[in-house]
């Protein structure tokens, strides 16, 4: 079954998405969350009426992204959905956890560290465009060569705050 909840951070209110986990330990598993407005993000006005409201399921979540947003937490240690995205969005995806807090990289850097040729970028920053889980998995540290702020799904202005949140600047 699909669950969902809201709650309030400095991006706006937030909507994460999950299944309930077949793990031994149970709780949700997290297949999406997303920002108001976001590029290919579900609105929480537009939630299908088959999905459960639940914001119990997602206590441990919510807790990680509050410590997040209050400098507390660096690194998120969250069960994601299975099956979500293509191999090489998932290759993508995967990738981006390696981004170290408080630091950035470039598309062309990010490819060539997972062998993505340099006619495969576009389709790199596509993948990283369809990212379904903002701010846990850090699409936000990925920038311009010049270092400026380029492509982000819940828009640049939010991409300049979360950067600057962890103490990274970047040119707009």
């Amino acid at each position: 079954m699909t669950l969902y909840a809201t709650m309030d951070s400095p991006l706006g209110e937030l909507l994460l998405v999950g299944e309930e986990s077949a793990t031994a330990t149970g709780g949700t598993a997290l297949a999406s969350l997303s920002v108001p407005g976001q590029k290919g993000g579900v609105a929480v006005e537009d939630v299908p009426g088959a999905w459960r409201r639940d914001a119990g399921a997602f206590e441990e979540i919510a807790r990680q992204v509050r410590a997040y947003f209050g400098g507390e937490l660096t690194r998120f240690d969250v069960e994601y959905a299975a099956g979500v995205g293509t191999d090489f969005q998932r290759r993508v995806w995967d990738a981006l956890e390696t981004i170290p807090y408080g630091t950035t990289t470039s598309y062309g850097k990010l490819a060539e560290r997972i062998g993505v040729s340099r006619a495969g970028v576009r389709a790199l920053g596509t993948a990283i465009g369809r990212n379904p889980l903002l701010v846990v998995r850090p699409c936000h540290r990925v920038i311009g060569a010049d270092g400026s702020l380029t492509g982000y799904a819940g828009g640049l202005e939010r991409k300049r705050r979360l950067l600057e949140l962890e103490g990274v600047g970047a040119r707009p």
